[in-house]
């Protein structure tokens, strides 16, 4: 067998004490079900529900628990807003998960993990209320990250929505579906569609304060079309499509779950979004569970 290169230590930078550069865990810091939050105070609504906590570390606004909840060893890992952020934390997973750090070398067995964003996201259409569980068939992406990496051809569902967004925009997106397992098992509370990742809350979303964003159709454009029969475009939101990108890419598994804060077509907002966000919780775990 021939021997691997070692990878240089200007690619996978370490920490003194042995841990990943960014997120400052070790392998053993982490479970194969990870949970993903972008503010790092969620993480605390998530773990109070768990019957111990093993680890808890943090670095910038990267904060790590991992504990266990009904006999399942879970992590919880905040990753700040935006797929930035999502490139820096799945590859440093996956490189936890299957690069051996001390030898510098890919670990020949590979370790699937499974990635559950729990957070909150603005509705697209004037049917689905505010305070609605969404689950994310699809993401489009409309910020660039997956643009740096080989990606797989897409399917026929995938490229309709290619499509139509190209014809809608001058920014080129990328499209990536959820686990088809794990969204086949979501609870029907849940309302599945897709969702869009932007690069920014306002322009890139089509609101306006002083500045007006470009392309001032974009988002009556996404609420007036059915790409296929019962699927439409659902939410807005800044790092589903980085997830599914990136974990489609490295080879695990994926699905976004988000309650709807901010309701686009209608101007409403919920009158109690932390209400909202703890029930979106609970029906996570007991999924899970």
């Amino acid at each position: 067998m021939e021997k691997q290169l070692k990878i240089a230590e200007s690619e996978l930078i370490l920490n003194t004490d042995g841990s990943i550069y960014h997120l400052n865990i070790l392998p053993e810091d982490i479970a194969d079900t990870i949970i993903t939050v972008g503010d790092p105070e969620r993480i605390k609504s998530i773990t109070k529900y768990f019957d111990e906590i093993q680890v808890e570390k943090s670095k910038r606004e990267f904060a790590t628990v991992t504990g266990v909840f009904k006999g399942k060893r879970l992590t919880v890992i905040s990753t700040g807003i935006g797929t930035d952020n999502i490139d820096i934390v799945f590859n440093e997973l996956d490189a936890l998960a299957n690069i051996d750090l001390k030898n510098r070398t890919i670990n020949e067995q590979f370790r699937q993990l499974t990635f559950i964003r729990i957070g909150t996201t603005g509705g697209l259409q004037s049917d689905i209320p505010v305070d609605t569980m969404v689950a994310s068939q699809y993401a489009v992406g409309m910020d660039g990250l997956m643009h740096f990496y080989d990606c797989p051809a897409l399917e026929d569902t995938e490229n309709k929505i290619d499509t139509y967004i190209r014809a809608q925009s001058d920014f080129p997106p990328y499209v990536f579906s959820g686990d088809k397992d794990l969204l086949a098992s979501m609870p029907a509370t849940f309302v599945q569609g897709i969702t869009v990742t932007c690069a920014g809350f306002y322009g890139p979303q089509n609101r306006s304060l002083r500045l007006k964003p470009k392309n001032a159709q974009f988002l009556s454009s996404l609420q007036s079309v059915e790409i296929e029969k019962d699927l439409k475009f659902v939410n807005f939101e800044m790092e589903t499509a980085g997830i599914y990108g990136m974990a489609s890419v490295l080879g695990h598994k994926a699905i976004s779950l988000s309650v709807i804060l901010a309701n686009r077509a209608t101007g409403h907002f919920s009158n109690d979004p932390s209400k909202s966000v703890d029930k979106l919780i609970e029906n996570v775990l007991g999924w899970i569970e």
